[in-house]
C-alpha cells in the first residue's frame, strides 16, 4: 500500500526530523508512540559486543522487583521510584534533554530484557522520544544518580502491548543517569519555492497518459536510457498542491534524494519512466495516483499534486 512519509528517506527512524509529505512508500517507524525501548536509538551491537553481552549474562533481579518498596516515593503518575545512589549535582534535565545513561530494565517477575550496563554501552537519547515513564522519571534525576523506578504499564508499553515483544505491564528499571544537554534548537523551515502559473490544471500543451497522469518537458534531458519501474533513482523535485501551496521540496532542503521507483505513488513511478537523465519535467498527478482525494493519513496532501522534477541518475 502506497503511504505518505517524510521526504523520501528509505530507512525512515523516529529521529529523522524530516518535514512529512513526500511522495515516498516507506516502512512503518519502529515505534509505536515515541520509542521502542529507553535503547531503542542505540546502534546495533558489533559481534564482539554482542558476544561480550552474551557471556556476561542477564543481571540478576533486585529483591523488590516485584513491587515498589514502602520507602519507595510514588508520584500522581503512578511512577514510583527509590534513589539508590545519590548524585553529585542540583540541576536535572528537561522533557527535551539529550541524556546519557546506563540502565537495567526487568519485568516484575525477574526477567531481565534490556541493559545497556551488559552490552558495556550507555544509552543516549533525547527525553521526548522515550516511553512516558522514562520522561518523567529522569527529569526527577541529577547527574551521577542511581535510581529505580516502577513504571506501571500505562507509563510503559501498556498491560497488552501492540508491538509484538514489547515487555507488559510495570517495569522495573535501574538507571544511572551519567550526563545530560539542553536539546538542539528546531529545524528552520525550508524556504517556500513559489509555484508554476500553471499550477491549477495541465495546460494545452501538456501531455496526458491513459492514466491520466499529465507531464510537459521544462529541460530535455541528455541521456537515452530511461528508468524501469525498480531503477534507484536520484532527482531534485518541489511538489504543491493545486491552490499553489508547496508541500515539499528537495530543492528547498538543498539535498538530492535517492529512492526506488517501486516505493513510491504511483504518480511518480509511471512519470519517471518517460524521463531521461538531466530532463526537468513537470507532473500533474491526480489523486487516485497520489494520496487519494480524501488521504488516509493525516496531514497528507489531497487530491492532484503538482511536482517539478529533474532527474540527475539511475540504476
Amino acid at each position: 500500500m502506497l503511504r505518505y512519509s517524510a521526504p523520501l528517506c528509505l530507512t525512515l527512524l523516529f529521529l529523522t526530523g524530516c518535514p512529512p509529505s513526500s511522495p515516498e512508500e516507506s516502512s512503518p517507524s519502529p515505534a509505536d508512540k515515541a520509542a521502542d525501548s529507553p535503547a531503542a536509538q542505540q546502534p546495533a551491537e558489533d559481534g564482539a559486543a554482542a558476544k561480550q553481552a552474551e557471556a556476561k549474562g542477564p543481571l540478576p533481579a533486585p529483591p523488590d522487583v516485584a513491587a515498589a518498596p514502602t520507602d519507595a516515593t510514588t508520584t500522581e503518575s503512578g511512577l514510583a521510584y527509590k534513589v539508590l545512589t545519590p548524585g553529585t549535582s542540583t540541576e536535572k534535565p528537561s522533557a527535551t534533554s539529550r541524556v546519557t545513561v546506563h540502565y537495567t530494565g526487568w519485568t516484575t517477575d525477574g526477567k531481565m530484557f534490556d541493559s545497556s550496563v551488559t552490552r558495556g554501552k550507555p544509552a543516549v537519547f533525547p527525553l521526548n522520544r522515550v516511553i512516558p515513564g522514562w520522561t518523567e522519571g529522569l527529569q526527577l534525576m541529577v547527574v551521577g544518580e542511581k535510581t529505580r523506578f516502577w513504571i506501571p504499564g500505562k507509563l510503559a508499553y501498556g498491560d497488552t502491548p501492540r508491538r509484538p515483544g514489547a515487555p507488559a505491564g510495570t517495569l522495573v528499571f535501574d538507571v544511572e543517569l551519567i550526563s545530560f544537554e539542553a536539546a538542539p534548537p528546531p529545524r528552520k523551515a525550508p524556504p517556500m519555492i513559489a509555484a508554476p502559473p500553471d499550477v491549477a490544471a495541465a495546460p494545452a500543451d501538456a501531455t496526458t497518459t491513459e492514466s491520466g497522469l499529465a507531464y510537459k518537458v521544462l529541460t530535455p534531458g541528455t541521456g537515452t536510457d530511461k528508468p524501469s519501474s525498480t531503477s534507484t533513482v536520484e532527482v531534485h523535485y518541489t511538489g504543491w498542491t493545486t491552490d499553489g501551496k508547496m508541500f515539499d521540496s528537495s530543492v528547498a532542503r538543498g539535498q538530492k534524494i535517492s529512492f526506488p521507483l517501486n516505493r513510491v505513488i504511483k504518480g511518480w513511478t509511471e512519470g519517471l519512466q518517460l524521463m531521461v537523465v538531466g530532463e526537468k519535467t513537470r507532473f500533474w498527478i491526480p489523486g487516485n495516483l497520489a494520496y487519494g482525494e480524501t488521504p488516509a493519513r493525516p496531514g497528507a496532501p489531497a487530491g492532484t499534486l503538482v511536482f517539478d522534477v529533474e532527474l540527475f541518475s539511475f540504476q
